[in-house]
């Protein structure tokens, strides 16, 4: 089975897929995709024939999202807390996701194609280092492609990427790259884990658990949230056509939410930075007083040498990512 591929809608689903881009349409889809230990309960088979089902349902959905003008989809594949379950399922769920990106390294032609990039998300140290090595030149092989993006959240929690992006933000002060007054909601949001993707504009958890289960806390304050009760290998193409009118209902008000937010961040930042130029002005004028023009070109001052900061901080965060990647991909062709 492909992962990738376009044309497969039926033709009621064709009619009601462009009715639904008539309307404002989400850019970017985050699935919990819950239920498949249930689903297997349900099916009276076994725990890992229900992941089996899970994983091959995201394939399904991913073809559905494109068939929809969705071009990037962010999902919950696998808790930290999930280390917690009985070493066979882990166990099992590792061997699951290493055959499914191999059959991911398997598609280059197809990933090429449609121009898919493959990000996945989380502590890789966490996992087995053959799972480490896959995930890496799955990452670094589909790089480059930039018209759909899958980013697969992987030993991950929300708490966890905060509390990292924090710890990045530290290391960018301790190597002079930025000072302590650099650091701003914004800049936090930049050194998380899904710093390439804007927020998803929709969020959906399937079997009808109504709680986000530390997934992406920070990214979905501003988001379209639907719980559902379906299972996720369950989950059918009406069930997301539900979820994105839902999310078209909710267009207006999401988009107010997010522009009162940015420009209250832009307005904490301005704040921020005339505190900063006000508190340099009082040391070098030695209580002199100072003319609003010198106070206007000081604060453009300091703001451009911020955002240099900011930006040069950022450029090394991306490429240490990029060598931790690098680095275990090469590994691969070794092991």
């Amino acid at each position: 089975m492909s992962w990738i591929r376009e044309g497969e809608l039926s033709l009621l689903e064709r009619l009601s897929a462009n009715i639904l881009k008539a309307g404002p349409m989400p850019k970017h889809v985050a699935f919990i995709m819950d239920g498949n230990r249930r689903y297997a309960r349900k099916k009276h088979v076994e725990r890992q024939k229900g992941h089996t089902q899970g994983f091959d349902k995201l394939a399904e959905a991913l073809r559905w999202c494109l068939n929809l003008g969705i071009h990037e989809v962010t999902v919950y594949a696998f808790s930290i807390e999930n280390f917690k379950r009985s070493k066979e399922e882990v166990n099992g769920l590792m061997e699951l996701a290493k055959e499914k990106f191999l059959r991911l390294l398997d598609e280059q032609e197809n990933l090429e194609k449609h121009g898919v990039c493959i990000r996945v998300l989380g502590d890789l140290t966490l996992l087995p280092e053959d799972l480490q090595h896959v995930i890496a030149k799955a990452v670094v092989s589909t790089r480059a492609h930039t018209k759909c993006f899958l980013n697969v959240c992987f030993a991950y929690t929300s708490r966890y990427e905060i509390a990292n992006a924090v710890r990045e933000m530290a290391w960018g002060a301790e190597q002079g790259l930025i000072k302590s007054s650099d650091v701003s909601e914004a800049l936090l949001s930049q050194c998380l884990y899904t710093s390439n993707s804007p927020n998803p504009d929709l969020l959906i958890r399937t079997s009808g658990e109504v709680r986000l289960s530390d997934f992406l806390l920070w990214q979905t304050s501003h988001s379209c949230i639907v719980f559902q009760s379906v299972l996720w290998p369950e989950y059918s193409f009406w069930n997301l056509c539900e979820a994105v009118l839902q999310y078209q209902l909710n267009y207006r008000s999401i988009q107010k939410a997010r522009e009162l937010h940015k420009e209250a961040e832009t307005a904490q930042q301005l704040e921020s930075d005339r505190s900063c130029v006000a508190e340099l002005l009082r040391q070098g004028r030695n209580g002199k007083p100072i003319d609003a023009h010198s106070r206007h070109s000081a604060l453009l001052s300091y703001t451009a040498g911020r955002e240099e900061r900011v930006s040069r901080f950022l450029s090394a965060l991306q490429q240490k990512r990029d060598n931790f990647f690098e680095q275990m991909s090469s590994l691969t062709a070794v092991a």
